[in-house]
Formats: structure tokens, sequence, C-alpha cells
């Protein structure tokens, strides 16, 4: 099976975030003002988009936000792959710190890349939110 990671254009993402992340949203809600300073990549498997995620680089920083995979195509290590890219990417670019912004039920699964808890939590439409971090 043939599985690429390329960089997309921030509209590419768009469709995933929403089916996946927020489908009782309107469509808008899941474009972010930041999408036109982002980096996007896309996880295809042949020639479908599968998995999506955006990176924003600031300074020696950089946060990934709005990870999402076809839910009938979870479980299969494509969020892992996407994952393991974006740590190459950091190695890459001397990045000293990764964040992110997760669901609280999901800290696990970010935990297998180096991510820690900080103290930083917060709600938003009635999901709870915890920042993560891995220092490089």
């Amino acid at each position: 099976m043939e599985i690429e990671i390329k960089e997309i254009q921030a509209s590419e993402t768009w469709n995933l975030r929403h089916t996946v992340m927020w489908p009782a949203m309107p469509f808008d809600y899941v474009k972010l003002e930041e999408d036109k300073h982002g980096m996007h990549l896309g996880l295809f498997k042949q020639e479908d988009l599968v998995t999506v995620v955006s990176l924003f680089f600031k300074g020696d920083e950089v946060q990934f936000r709005k990870l999402a995979t076809k839910v009938s195509e979870q479980g299969k290590g494509y969020g892992t792959l996407i994952l393991e890219h974006i740590v190459l990417i950091c190695k890459e670019k001397a990045v000293k710190k990764l964040w992110c912004n997760a669901r609280v039920d999901k800290t696990g699964y970010y935990k297998k890349f180096g991510l820690k808890e900080t103290e930083n939590r917060y709600t938003k439409g009635g999901i709870d939110f915890v920042i993560l971090e891995r220092l490089f």
C-alpha cells in the first residue's frame, strides 16, 4: 500500500477537520485565522487523503493543531506516521519545543511521542483540553 505525506493547502484540511472533530458545528468553525501562516500536511493512502494536521511555527517552537484521521481509517497507524513525520521536521528545523492543545481523553496517545502534560487546561465547546509539550 502506498502511503505519502506531503504539504497541502489549508483548504484541503477543512473537510476532515469538520467531519472528524466538530461535525455538529458550522463548517467555518474549523477554519483558523492562522491557517494562512501554517504548514499543512496530508497523509495520503493511494490518492485518498486520510489524515491531516497543521503546524504553526513561532521562533523555535511549533504547535500542531487539528490532527484528524478519517473515522473509517482510524486505528491503522496513520496518526502515528504523521506525528513521527512532525518530530522529524522539528529535528530538521532545530525546533526546541513542540506543543499542542489536546483533548484530555486523547493525552495517552500523545504521550507515546514524548509529549508531557502541562498545568494549562481549558474547556472549549464542552470539551476539556490540556496543553502538552515536548522539549528537544
